[in-house]
């Protein structure tokens, strides 16, 4: 068990060292993202918020996220790791707490998965890099896609937000400039690093560099959960990461 806690926390080590390159190749392709995207999208959300009638709620879409191959406990563990920074990202941001989390369980209707504050506090518990004063909750693959479609529903719900940050983010690396120089990246940036700091068993041993690519790549990413189809976007690239 230690030895498989070991492995999950080097591997998340390794995504944050990694993440600078990677950020570096996303900013690049954020601008024609977001340009291609932004009047499908506007179109989009002009209709929605001019509807006055709520649809009817669906069962959740589990076709689009498909499993395959059943994770393992390790790859569990990476899934878990995963979701809960993604996550963390959120609520830096938006300043999202469970009681929005538990807001979209219920429209979503995944009240049976995800049912109280005490649930979803376990199910966030479950991240193997989190301090812990005692067992965890074992995460199966159910409780791991309900946790997506709340991602992404949450994400699409301040998506306004997402794109006005990496907009910013943009800016900024054209510029030259530090991200936290512009207010919001800052406030994102110093929640993001003080959250991971407090909740996560080797946070301080993290650098302060580190830690903001680590935002800045979750940053970007949400704004791909945050568009159509995110829910699968975001679980097929947890099932990539978790069996790389």
């Amino acid at each position: 068990m230690k030895l498989r806690i070991f492995n999950s926390k080097l591997k998340t080590l390794q995504i944050i060292r990694s993440g600078e390159e990677t950020c570096r190749k996303l900013c690049s392709r954020v601008s024609r993202l977001v340009t291609a995207n932004a009047n499908l999208d506007l179109v989009t959300y002009s209709k929605a918020m001019r509807s006055t009638v709520k649809p009817p709620i669906s069962p959740p879409p589990w076709e689009d996220m498909p499993v395959g191959q059943a994770p393992d406990p390790m790859q569990l563990d990476n899934i878990k790791a995963q979701l809960d920074l993604v996550l963390l990202g959120l609520e830096a941001l938006a300043g999202i707490g469970s009681e929005a989390m538990l807001q979209a369980a219920v429209d979503l209707n995944l009240e049976s998965v995800v049912s109280d504050r005490v649930g979803l506090w376990r199910l966030r518990q479950s991240n193997p890099l989190r301090k812990s004063s005692g067992g965890r909750k074992k995460l199966d693959v159910e409780e791991a896609r309900a946790l997506v479609l709340i991602i992404c529903h949450l994400a699409r719900g301040h998506q306004e937000l997402i794109r006005r940050a990496v907009s910013l983010l943009e800016q900024m690396a054209e510029q030259n400039s530090e991200p936290h120089r512009a207010a919001l990246l800052g406030d994102y940036l110093d929640k993001f690093s003080n959250t991971y700091q407090e909740r996560m068993e080797q946070g301080e041993n993290v650098s302060p560099e580190q830690l903001t690519q680590l935002a800045l790549k979750l940053l970007i990413d949400l704004l791909f959960y945050s568009g159509p189809n995110g829910h699968r976007r975001l679980w097929l690239a947890l099932l990539d990461r978790a069996r790389d």
